[in-house]
């Protein structure tokens, strides 16, 4: 009979990217109906309901990413990769039910969002170091590839047969998901280290989230590429979250110009992440990838700072296509730097900390919005309340009106918003400035620094010497010149030496 367990044939780095593609488009394909949805139940307050979301839906994620991680080195990845696929997509359906259902449902959908963490400790599984960070790159891409054609596609269908269909087309590719990893992704744990039942003990220190927490503290190298993730990786959520209003009311993109852009930034980090990166990491090795990749970032985000035609948008698009190397740069580092056993907690860190950011980012950037009295509205309003298309301008805070122009304060937002159209993304530049100081002291050879890596030819000589030694033994004690007891001892003295 068919185990479904054991999944079909070996297991390979495509499970992988197949679980990923299927989870992120189905989400993807949502993305302008939750919009959508929204804005028709929150109206005004639709910005400040959908960071309350993703924050607390992050803040989930950051507490338990660490925790299943570790859970997945003891009892294996496939359970753990049902399971997070399984909760991360239970909530599409409820859009049909209830907004309220499905909103509630998607904050604490943060619990199990770690598919990512999951995935990378099952590609470390069956990857070596050679290959691991081509490995990465091509999940990443896959990432890039689900959120490049899922949203338009989402938005045409929602668009020609309405939001049912859509959301029904999502539930349905994230129940085949779930069916590809229940019967046909393998186990990539070695059986050797996993529990034979799934009621063998498991210490509290394997399952305490902050156990692994406190391991970030202790681990200078695992703490400086924490942070650099955490600052680097805060702009860029913020970034995604606003992305398609700002292009469209601040620099005047239509909305088929804004699913163009996605497109081509997303083609082109794909292409990057495929093409590109394994190439940079035999030519400058991982570490000079991550502060290549911060460079770009950093270029990217200044150009949305002050930048206010679409030209400018373009080429910071190419930057952002070139800066989705930092990710996977930074996961085969964290990989790499870590023992076999502890793929799945080490990526689990990694991956909460990037929950926190999907979190914190957007309420970061909706924040500094309101502070420079700038609202991004879905209809953007004229002074006098007609609707007009916004083109290099703001829309600016209800309580500015063009009565009060006299308003010291709002003179001075208005004058720096003409030479500074994007503060909250010159404030990232400065975060990711200093992610890219903090990388400066990652170790380059950090092989060295926590493993041993053996020199053939001193494992050929001392495995020529162990032959010879034996059989001079064995001649010694058939001819009654050595002891058993001498024999033992020998044997103990050359095991001691070994080690």
């Amino acid at each position: 009979m068919f185990d479904p367990m054991k999944g079909m044939g070996k297991a390979s780095v495509y499970h992988a990217v197949v679980i990923l593609f299927l989870e992120f488009f189905a989400f993807g394909l949502m993305t302008i109906p939750m919009l959508e949805l929204l804005e028709r139940t929150f109206k005004d307050q639709m910005f400040l309901i959908n960071g309350l979301v993703q924050g607390i839906k992050g803040f989930l994620s950051f507490l338990s990413a660490p925790l299943l991680g570790a859970l997945s080195d003891v009892w294996g990845r496939k359970s753990f990769l049902l399971l997070t696929v399984f909760v991360t997509c239970a909530p599409i359906p409820l859009m049909l039910v209830s907004p309220w259902w499905f909103f509630a449902m998607l904050s604490l959908s943060g619990t199990c969002s770690v598919t990512f963490s999951i995935v990378f400790a099952y590609v470390a599984d069956i990857t070596d170091e050679t290959n691991r960070s081509s490995a990465y790159g091509l999940v990443s891409a896959t990432f890039a590839a689900s959120l490049v054609t899922s949203p338009a596609i989402g938005h045409y269908l929602g668009r020609a047969y309405g939001e049912t269909a859509v959301v029904m087309l999502a539930t349905a590719i994230a129940s085949f998901d779930i069916c590809f990893i229940l019967l046909s992704v393998p186990e990539s744990l070695p059986e050797q280290v996993r529990p034979k039942t799934w009621g063998a003990p498991i210490s509290w220190d394997q399952a305490d989230p902050f156990a692994s927490l406190r391991k970030v503290g202790q681990d200078k190298t695992l703490l400086l590429l924490c942070l650099t993730v955490f600052l680097s990786y805060l702009p860029e959520a913020g970034q995604y979250s606003f992305v398609f209003l700002y292009l469209q009311q601040v620099i005047g993109f239509t909305k088929d110009k804004v699913v163009s852009y996605i497109a081509v930034v997303g083609i082109s980090s794909i292409l990057t992440q495929t093409a590109l990166l394994g190439m940079l990491f035999q030519l400058v090795g991982n570490k000079n990838v991550i502060l290549l990749g911060l460079t770009f970032q950093i270029g990217q985000l200044l150009f949305f700072s002050f930048g206010k035609h679409e030209w400018i948008m373009w080429a910071a698009g190419i930057l952002a296509a070139l800066s989705s190397i930092n990710y996977p740069a930074m996961s085969s580092f964290v990989s790499n730097i870590s023992s076999k056993d502890q793929q799945g907690v080490v990526q689990g860190i990694v991956t909460g900390i990037r929950g926190l950011c999907n979190g914190l980012g957007p309420a970061l950037f909706g924040l500094i919005f309101q502070i420079f009295h700038v609202e991004l509205n879905s209809i953007p309003m004229s002074p006098n309340g007609d609707d007009v298309p916004m083109k290099n301008n703001m829309s600016l805070s209800p309580k500015y009106t063009l009565d009060e122009k006299q308003n010291h304060y709002h003179d001075q937002a208005c004058r720096l918003l003409t030479i500074l159209p994007g503060p909250p993304y010159l404030f990232g530049t400065f975060t990711v400035i200093l992610a890219m100081l903090i990388a400066w002291f990652l170790p380059k050879h950090w092989q060295n620094m926590y493993r041993q890596v053996p020199n053939k030819d001193i494992e050929q000589e001392n495995h020529i010497s162990l032959i010879a030694r034996t059989q001079h033994q064995k001649k010694a004690l058939e001819s009654g010149k050595m002891s058993d007891a001498e024999d033992q001892s020998i044997n103990e003295q050359h095991c001691e030496s070994t080690i």
